[in-house]
């Protein structure tokens, strides 16, 4: 359970203090988002949620005396710059632990760097399941899996009226978007749910008509898309241009907030699987902590969707300072020990990690929480 500690790096706990004058030196807390690109939107909403959470933290207290400094990189939605943002951050930097990088295609091209400087990282989105099973001892991940997300999807499949019977995907054509079209098969097939057609995008496609008018001639009811949320608000607004006709769940918690304020014609809905959903904090997991985020989001003037995402920057966060804490000193090889000692609570729900992959060389494994929203009319609902 947590405790009293927990909670005040939550910044639960005094959250009117003004910062305190430390003696020591910063902890440097290094993270790689794609700031710029075709995902940037999201990249930046994560690394807000960072800020916010670090500025929590030192109006906290810092940890072990010593104030938090988050030093973020831009690997501009490239995997190639990822790789280069954390050469930057260990050799330079001289970070300790890492954040990042949002995509599944950027974190996979950084784990190598990981075991080759023995420096941890906590992933705070990618969903692809080899981050976790294919042996990598410095990997964190608090975000789902494509799989836990899909199992979760399929308990909730009875709240669909009328009901799901055949499926199709639209998805990039990545590790985030293959993997989301795989482990969605699997888990709705085994409910008895068709599958059909899939259909991919790159990451920077922004006429999808023929991929749209493909799926239109199956005989699918629903169609599954799964890519930034650029391009998601994108292929909503394309889908009624088109008359696509069927029914739309966008995956990985990327949420179409340009839609909020400039809604789809009425009559067109989308669903929206999410892992929080700020506009009703009383039903996370810790509510109390959930309106403490949602409002220092507020009071920075962002966009408020951009909380569906930014929470996983807060969340990753409190785990790295946690885990700094629990070590007792800012070593890489001490953070990642204390990393499987963690017991938090997050915007997302509590955070602890499993062992998955090779023994030995298991990767920490977190299990939070999922939630489908409803988009009618720039008018948001719990399904």
């Amino acid at each position: 359970m947590p405790n009293r500690r927990s909670v005040l790096l939550a910044g639960l706990a005094l959250p009117a203090l003004a910062r305190p004058g430390f003696a020591a030196d910063p902890i440097r807390i290094g993270m790689t988002q794609p700031l710029t690109g075709a995902v940037a939107a999201s990249g930046n909403y994560v690394a807000n949620g960072a800020k916010i959470a670090t500025e929590a933290l030192n109006r906290a207290g810092g940890v072990l005396g010593r104030p938090i400094q988050l030093i973020l990189e831009d690997n501009k939605s490239n995997p190639r710059e990822a790789v280069a943002s954390v050469e930057k951050l260990v050799l330079s930097d001289k970070v300790p632990v890492l954040i990042g990088a949002w995509s599944s295609t950027f974190t996979l091209a950084i784990m190598p760097k990981l075991i080759e400087y023995k420096v941890p990282m906590v992933v705070e989105t990618s969903s692809a399941a080899r981050i976790t099973t294919s042996g990598n001892p410095w990997v964190f991940r608090i975000s789902p899996t494509s799989e836990m997300e899909a199992l979760a999807f399929a308990e909730q499949l009875s709240k669909f009226d009328p009901p799901i019977r055949k499926i199709g995907f639209l998805s990039v054509n990545n590790d985030f978007g293959r993997g989301a079209a795989e482990k969605f098969s699997a888990a709705l097939a085994a409910k008895g749910i068709a599958v059909g057609r899939t259909e991919t995008m790159t990451p920077d496609a922004t006429d999808l008509a023929a991929q749209l008018t493909a799926l239109k001639q199956t005989d699918s009811d629903t169609v599954f898309v799964t890519t930034g949320v650029e391009q998601t608000t994108l292929a909503l607004r394309q889908a009624v241009e088109q008359r696509l006709g069927k029914r739309i769940v966008t995956t990985g918690g990327a949420f179409p907030d340009q839609l909020i304020a400039n809604p789809l014609p009425a009559g067109n809905e989308s669903f929206h699987i999410l892992f929080y959903a700020p506009w009703f904090p009383e039903r996370a997991p810790h509510p109390a902590l959930a309106a403490t985020y949602t409002e220092e989001w507020k009071k920075k003037g962002w966009e408020f969707a951009g909380l569906t995402e930014g929470f996983r920057g807060y969340d990753a966060m409190l785990t790295v300072a946690e885990a700094i804490r629990i070590a007792g000193k800012a070593e890489p090889a001490a953070i990642r020990d204390a990393l499987w000692k963690v017991r938090i609570p997050g915007v997302n729900g509590d955070i602890a990690f499993q062992k998955e992959g090779p023994a030995g060389q298991e990767s920490g494994q977190n299990r939070p929480n999922v939630t489908i929203l409803k988009l009618s009319e720039g008018k948001t609902s719990l399904l």
